[in-house]
């Protein structure tokens, strides 16, 4: 590649960018620094850079999560990580890095390099150390005193040990003081609270890029007031900064804290910058935005009424960067934009070589064409020019994949985890989250999306740990009262640090009758449980009673199995279809689910299997949050019996919500041999005839509909398989017919919120119970911002979603 100042790259789709970019490394011999567009095409970069160079040192800076000119102040975590980036640019890297960004990160100003050398910690063992003043550090650097420390940015102080979360992934560290002196330092696991590293020396940055700070105290002063004028008695701003506090929000007067800033690109000067496609068209819509929102609001200020709250909008060029400002960054560097497409080649344009792949869209969409059969032939013919890749999502769909291709006749596929163990020939399959394949010269790259369609692509999360210790510690509150397996009830009283065999250990303080006190050590927090009501008897520590309590449950307990045993008994005694999932068409099936299952699904997904292929009729009750993969349980269910030659009927609670079920059944079932019908009053009369007879003759294999399944002249030809989704929402009478159709057919119900004679009659056996409890790995957490009321920030938001193409609610607390 010619060496240019400015670059344009062409023919470097997604995925393949990832491996220029490596090229542009390896030729420089020097950092890169990436700007994506979003979060979304940064995760995609680190995902590529991981397949291709698993090895790579990659650091991540990413961009505010809230809103220029927000109320709100950015996320804690992204603040850390941010600020961990930059310590770690100054303090050193490799010669050779990839820094990964955003576009909205890359246009904001960030505080010098000279602050972050300045502001920071650093002891060794056997130092002294002024802890007053380590403690007023923390607080500067927006450090959090917190109970326990769980996220980077909390710090802990329990007698001579400070338990501090840098920022950054290494995890939290404690300090061990003796008087003055640093006797210890060691690096914990916050879950479990066991030392995973013990440390000889202990480094710490800056959390908040708002360093409080009396030298930026009176900067921020100085520059408030040079700008807007006097503050007056009513900016909470103003004054909780002169305080010394810190402020929701304040991030967003970033340049009144410091003399001067500078650019993200500041930090690499010997970078070559690669830059994202359509990255400038966005970036100067960004600074459109940018200026909307700062006008908006100036109105707002000049407009308010006395009941509003003052909000003085600093200038946007001190904080973000605008056209200007991004080309005066940019002087001097080496610049190469990707473009995925190819382009004619000339001054500053090179062709990489590579093409958009393959998409089997025409095939997915004509049921008379093998789908896989189709897959199968286009990697023959790749295969005998060069190697290729399908990139799955996930492992089990990996597996899946590899079963469905050798069906069709390729004799061998190589599971790889990256690209330096992709031979010179023969079909590889990887886990590797690539949204659209390519063709590059030697390489072939299918990804799961171009075989079976649209999905969501995230960034692997941190696998959720079941058992976290802290978590449960945490959930508790001081008064509440909790069972002890050994001791019986007692009433919890916080947490308390004590000294046992000359080390500290953390413990659970529990009262007991009597006041006599037990300390649990945390690590044993299984040993409790809350107590089911708010009040009851302690029990006495040593005492006799609550053994004789868990004597007389244990009875009862033997009183009740034996009930279940015969329950059992009489339910094996009925007999119901056995239906089996067709060997070849389930795994195509479950391969059309755009999202990787969780264990909870698949666990859920083998129960119902199980009691389909049992011979005895199933009735259970799946469990699950909304958005927690209820309806792909019951969507393999409903494959394994109509594929079974049984019907099967869904019964939803809304028209609404059965017009919901219907659209996914019929996307999902396209291409399979299934009839998909629904029936409620959103369908024509003369289709609802059409579906009833098709139901009476047996033709209509899938119906999908309301109570109106329930009406007395609805006759199916041979009913296999009930879904009843909510069903505390039906009535008496729809409720006395479902217990008619129950007799000896399959019965699955479906629920977020069970009423409790059927959560009771699922906790005690009469009806099994799969739940359903971890949410996909694609599901956004839900973030709550409590806030007062801001016409502006109600009228972003309300926008942003708009344009997202998502639905918004406002909720008031009156109508006038």
């Amino acid at each position: 590649m010619a060496r240019k100042d400015k670059l344009i790259l062409s023919g470097t789709p997604e995925g393949y960018d990832a491996k220029a970019i490596l090229d542009e490394m390896a030729r420089a011999d020097a950092p890169v620094l990436h700007v994506a567009r979003d979060d979304k095409r940064m995760a995609a970069m680190q995902a590529a850079l991981r397949f291709f160079a698993p090895s790579m040192p990659v650091v991540v800076f990413p961009g505010w999560d809230c809103l220029p000119y927000d109320r709100v102040s950015p996320n804690a975590d992204i603040s850390a990580q941010r600020m961990a980036t930059l310590a770690a640019l100054v303090h050193g890297m490799p010669e050779k890095f990839l820094l990964l960004t955003t576009l909205n990160a890359a246009t904001q100003r960030v505080p010098a390099r000279d602050v972050l050398r300045d502001a920071a910690f650093s002891a060794r063992v056997g130092d002294r150390v002024d802890e007053a003043g380590l403690r007023q550090f923390l607080v500067r650097m927006g450090f959090t005193q917190s109970p326990t420390v769980m996220e980077p940015g909390d710090y802990a102080i329990r007698g001579g040990i400070i338990d501090i979360y840098p920022p950054g992934d290494l995890g939290p560290v404690r300090l061990d003081f003796f008087g003055d002196v640093l006797d210890g330092a060691r690096r914990f696991d916050p879950a479990t609270q066991r030392t995973t590293e013990k440390l000889d020396q202990v480094e710490l940055a800056p959390v908040s890029e708002v360093i409080l700070d009396e030298a930026a105290i009176t900067r921020f002063r100085q520059n408030y007031r040079i700008e807007f004028g006097a503050a007056g008695t009513d900016d909470p701003l103003y004054e909780a900064i002169s305080a010394g506090r810190k402020h929701q929000g304040a991030e967003h007067w970033l340049a009144f804290f410091h003399d001067d800033l500078e650019t993200l690109f500041d930090y690499v000067p010997k970078a070559t910058v690669t830059l994202d496609d359509q990255l400038t068209p966005q970036r100067l819509a960004r600074w459109d935005t940018i200026a909307d929102q700062y006008e908006t609001r100036k109105l707002a200020m000049a407009n308010r009424s006395k009941m509003d709250s003052v909000y003085k909008p600093a200038p946007p060029e001190g904080l973000y960067l605008d056209d200007a400002a991004w080309e005066t960054a940019m002087e001097g560097r080496r610049r190469i934009q990707f473009n995925p497409l190819p382009q004619p080649t000339g001054p500053g344009v090179l062709d990489a070589g590579a093409r958009i792949g393959r998409d089997f869209a025409p095939e997915r969409q004509q049921e008379s064409i093998s789908l896989f059969g189709a897959l199968a032939s286009h990697v023959k013919a790749k295969l005998e020019v060069g190697p290729v890749v399908i990139a799955s999502y996930s492992e089990g769909a990996r597996e899946r994949l590899t079963g469905l291709i050798e069906d069709e006749g390729i004799a061998e596929a190589i599971p790889i985890t990256n690209a330096t163990r992709i031979g010179k020939r023969g079909l590889h399959l990887a886990v590797w989250a690539l949204e659209h394949g390519f063709e590059a010269p030697g390489l072939t790259v299918i990804s799961e999306q171009d075989v079976l369609g649209d999905r969501l692509i995230r960034s692997p999360r941190r696998k959720r740990r079941a058992e976290n210790f802290l978590t449960e510690a945490q959930s508790l509150s001081p008064g509440d009262l909790v069972v002890h397996v050994d001791h019986g009830i007692g009433r919890y009283l916080g947490m308390e640090v004590i000294t046992a065999a000359g080390a500290a250990h953390e413990c659970l303080l529990l009262e007991y009758a009597e006041s006599s006190k037990l300390y649990l050590p945390v690590e044993n927090i299984e040993l409790l449980s809350k107590y089911g009501h708010e009040e009851g008897l302690l029990d006495k520590l040593g005492g006799g009673a609550w053994q004789s309590k868990k004597a007389k449950l244990k009875q009862r307990i033997r009183e009740m199995a034996d009930k279940l045993i015969r329950i059992a008994a009489e339910r094996a005694l009925r007999k119901a279809p056995v239906l089996e999932p067709p060997p070849g068409m389930w795994d195509a099936f479950a391969a059309r689910f755009p999202y990787t299952e969780t264990d909870d699904q698949l666990r859920a997904i083998e129960d119902v299997v199980d009691d389909l292929t049992s011979g005895n009729p199933m009735d259970r009750l799946i469990c699950g949050d909304v958005g927690f993969g209820k309806t792909e349980v019951a969507m393999r269910a409903a494959f394994v019996a109509a594929m079974s030659g049984v019907q099967v009927a869904v019964i939803a609670p809304t028209t609404l919500l059965a017009r919901q079920h219907y659209k996914s059944f019929a996307e999902r079932f396209r291409g399979f041999p299934l009839e998909v019908r629904q029936l409620s009053r959103f369908v024509s009369a003369k289709e609802a005839a059409k579906t009833r007879d098709g139901m009476a003759r047996g033709t209509v294999d899938i119906v999908i509909g309301t109570h109106a399944l329930l009406a007395k002249g609805i006759r199916f030809n041979n009913l296999g398989l009930l879904v009843i989704d909510e069903e505390q929402h039906f009535g008496v009478t729809h409720k006395e017919r479902l217990k008619a159709l129950r007799s000896d057919i399959h019965v699955l119900t479906l629920t977020a919120t069970p009423i409790p004679r059927t959560l009771q009659l699922s906790l005690t056996g009469v009806r099994d119970l799969s739940i359903i409890g971890t949410p996909p790995v694609d599901r956004l957490s839900i973030r709550t911002y409590v806030s007062e009321f801001d016409a502006v920030t109600i009228r972003e938001a309300l926008l942003r979603e708009h344009y997202r193409g998502g639905q918004s609610f406002y909720v008031v607390p009156r109508i006038s």
